[in-house]
């Protein structure tokens, strides 16, 4: 299995030297999903859409009048803004109120406070680890805008799955030169525990919002040359593979289940499909719309 440092440069080389074609496939049912989505909602209020870098599953020209983006990923700011120019308005907070918090507790775990000097890898592992769990989870941004716009649709496109990359990269800078993941599987535990916090109060504040939901989302990246068949929608994506044996897969949520943090409500439109990255690496796309 490749390692997270690893896999992100291959996906930023893969968006960077795309091939149009592979990707086409992906682009046409996204934007189908999203765009069926835009063309249901109410006219006459706002439509929220979430994402991470400059929304290119997002069908902007069927967005109506009030549409509000919101870049999460602070490192694709500078091309969403050259793409939109100045439409619609666009928002570039944090949408989940714990990047800071995280980044904060990776500096302090990372250095001495005295000196400033990087501490002992497994000293800083451990510090961070034992940090992670008191961390405030609480998107109060994302909370006041829901409350301000009072969206009628609220569309989360290809952003769930980058909370847990961008945090990543929040703990290697505080690191760096050191590999926080390496030989750190407390730590690894650690963060995961610390990223379904994060997705679970992120789509408590979706579903509390009384908008419909539109989400899609990588569920699983695979490695290797084959693509497995997919058989009908199933609540986990494992029980949708067809003869595919040993899976080797990374999970961008942490093991959370979508379905089953929004339970009680049932989604009215669920899909998923292959979405062929790069050479060797094949992203499992979840798509689910909820109604108000």
């Amino acid at each position: 299995m490749a390692s997270f440092a690893q896999r992100l440069a291959r996906e930023q080389r893969a968006f960077l030297s795309r091939p149009r074609g592979a990707w086409a496939s992906h682009l046409d049912q996204a934007q189908r999903f999203l765009g069926h989505l835009l063309a249901s909602s109410d006219p006459d209020r706002p439509v929220l859409i979430l994402g991470a870098g400059t929304g290119l599953e997002v069908p902007w020209s069927e967005a109506p009048r009030g549409t509000v983006g919101w870049d999460a990923d602070p490192w694709s700011r500078l091309r969403t803004a050259l793409r939109h120019r100045r439409w619609p308005p666009w928002r570039f907070e944090d949408a989940t109120g714990a990047m800071g918090p995280l980044a904060a507790a990776a500096h302090r775990a990372a250095r001495e406070t005295w000196s400033g000097r990087l501490r002992e890898p497994e000293v800083a592992q451990a510090r961070l680890a034992a940090l992670l769990p008191t961390l405030p989870m609480e998107p109060t941004l994302l909370r006041e805008a829901l409350e301000t716009l009072r969206p009628a649709t609220v569309i989360a496109a290809n952003l769930m799955g980058q909370f847990g990359e961008v945090a990543r990269r929040e703990v290697e800078a505080a690191f760096a030169p050191l590999d926080p993941w390496d030989e750190a599987p407390e730590l690894e535990a650690a963060f995961q525990a610390w990223h379904r916090r994060l997705l679970t109060a992120f789509l408590d504040a979706l579903a509390q919002s009384g908008a419909s939901l539109g989400l899609l989302h990588d569920r699983a990246v695979l490695e290797g040359p084959e693509i497995p068949a997919l058989g009908p929608f199933a609540d986990t994506w494992m029980q949708q593979l067809q003869g595919a044996g040993s899976v080797e897969a990374h999970d961008p949520l942490s093991g959370l289940d979508v379905l089953a943090v929004l339970v009680p409500r049932r989604p009215v439109l669920a899909q998923r499909w292959w979405w062929p990255v790069g050479p060797g690496q094949i992203h499992l796309v979840e798509a689910l719309a909820y109604e108000a």
